[in-house]
């Protein structure tokens, strides 16, 4: 997680300020969709994530809890990646997000307020389930909700999946599993930052917009 640093420039103030008014904007319900999408593209790319985090008011993540076998640990994923996922697929409103390994929740809340979808955060560390739902009740998002489970043990529901390198080894394999099992009763998209799924035959690789996204179709049978 990027912090804040001390002795910021002048830039960086204007930007830490800016941040603040983006917070109000979005707890009042007024900062959404393609006008959020445009101010977040106006601040400097090097400064997005830790403009978005004070935006959304995200906390410091707590340590790690002692993880089981396969699980990973906390790393958000980065705002480009996000907005690459948003456009790839593409998320509307109409759609149900799933995030495999939330974390505090900036991609299942950034996805919610940039396109309007039911977002849903499955998260295995307690501490970090309770300050993302935390963060959406100061937010109002009604739309937005955390799990805290195993997500390689819990039944999977929705259209579009985000995993960013959320499990390993046999874990992995059982997140596969359910969703292959899903993606026979209704079609998904699958979506992978730093995890090549190519060798998964039953889905199907989109072209790559983004060395470090990769989509993935998988149509029912």
């Amino acid at each position: 997680m990027v912090s804040a640093k001390r002795g910021a420039s002048a830039g960086d103030a204007s930007e830490f300020g800016d941040a603040h008014d983006a917070h109000r904007a979005l707890a009042s319900g007024k900062l959404h969709g393609e006008r959020l999408l445009a101010r977040l593209r106006a601040v400097p790319e090097q400064a997005r994530e830790t403009w978005l985090d004070r935006a959304l008011a995200l906390p410091e993540p707590p340590p790690d809890e002692a993880l089981p076998r396969g699980a990973v640990p906390y790393l958000p994923a980065g705002v480009e990646e996000i907005l690459t996922v948003i456009a790839s697929v593409p998320i509307s409103a109409t759609d149900t997000f799933v995030d495999i390994g939330s974390g505090l929740g900036r991609v299942v809340l950034l996805v919610h307020l940039l396109t309007g979808a039911r977002a849903h955060g499955i998260e295995i560390q307690a501490p970090l389930v309770q300050l993302a739902r935390r963060t959406a009740a100061k937010l109002r998002l009604t739309q937005v909700s955390f799990e805290r489970a195993d997500a390689s043990d819990v039944r999977l529901d929705g259209t579009v999946f985000f995993l960013y390198s959320p499990l390993t080894g046999e874990a992995l394999q059982r997140l596969l599993i359910a969703l292959r099992e899903l993606s026979e009763r209704q079609a998904i998209v699958v979506c992978a930052v730093g995890l090549s799924l190519d060798h998964e035959p039953w889905l199907s690789p989109r072209p790559r917009s983004s060395a470090a996204v990769t989509c993935y179709d998988a149509p029912p049978p």
